[in-house]
């Protein structure tokens, strides 16, 4: 296995996968450009006509390169998907190269793409597939594979006061949100009192809660700043969380990034 993140400077972000799988490439090609093929194991159903694609949901596509049994290149959306395959012995290695915009999502396609992969080749030796009936393990252990890091901080001011530094996190959970809430027991959020133990990370003096939004936000009041969590809409099946806490000295980075690992990891069944 061979997989690995590349962040480009527009900001865009490429997920690389490479498989060997024990079929010429000439079989290959059919099971990843054939409609017939693809119903087996992609995970959407896809039409082709000439060089447009349809999914069955969401954006279409087009074929942006077509070297046949070598390079099968496509649109989805602003996504972009390449196929490449390459005769080794007997077999093949296949290389996949996702292009999004998503940082944050990329464990989860990364997640996804590798149970498609594993389908695709049941596919190939005519054997059933084994469809997980979670993927929340391996979305985790993709965030460490693929290096993976929620936190980032800036100074506040322009004078590099440590006392104006904002931490912020993002990370894709596997849960939805209201699940989520539950783990922080923010049923139990009331302004005007401190947050729930789950909010806060050890070492962090909390005050009191100022606004409380059940399965969508929580915010409360520290010395010299604030913390906000959010839950929106994630990529795949989970809700995406983002904490940001102002006015935080630089030494509640680490525990910040400890505290959200804790809860992503109490989410996996």
């Amino acid at each position: 296995m061979n997989d690995n993140l590349t962040i480009h400077p527009d900001g865009r972000t490429t997920l690389r996968m490479q498989r060997r799988l024990p079929h010429p490439p000439a079989k290959v090609w059919r099971a990843i450009t054939q409609p017939e093929h693809l119903a087996h194991w992609f995970p959407a159903n896809i039409t082709i006509d000439g060089d447009r694609i349809t999914y069955g949901f969401g954006p279409q596509g087009h074929i942006t390169e077509l070297d046949p049994p070598h390079v099968f290149a496509h649109t989805w959306g602003d996504d972009e998907l390449r196929w490449e395959l390459h005769p080794d012995g007997d077999g093949s290695i296949l290389t996949l190269t996702h292009t999004f915009t998503d940082l944050h999502g990329a464990a989860s396609f990364a997640a996804g793409w590798h149970t498609c992969i594993q389908a695709l080749l049941a596919h190939l030796d005519e054997r059933p597939a084994h469809h997980p009936a979670s993927t929340a393990r391996l979305h985790e252990d993709y965030i460490a594979i693929l290096g993976l890091d929620p936190a980032t901080t800036a100074h506040g001011d322009t004078d590099g006061d440590t006392d104006g530094d904002t931490v912020r996190l993002e990370r894709q959970l596997t849960r939805h949100a209201d699940h989520v809430w539950r783990v922080l027991d923010g049923h139990h959020a009331t302004p005007g009192q401190t947050p729930p133990a789950p909010f806060t990370p050890p070492g962090l003096q909390p005050g009191p809660v100022t606004r409380a939004e059940s399965g969508k936000l929580l915010e409360y009041d520290i010395p010299g700043g604030t913390v906000r969590w959010e839950l929106t809409e994630g990529t795949g099946h989970g809700a995406r969380l983002i904490i940001t806490c102002t006015g935080a000295a630089p030494t509640t980075l680490g525990a910040w990034r400890n505290h959200t690992a804790e809860l992503a990891s109490s989410l996996v069944d």
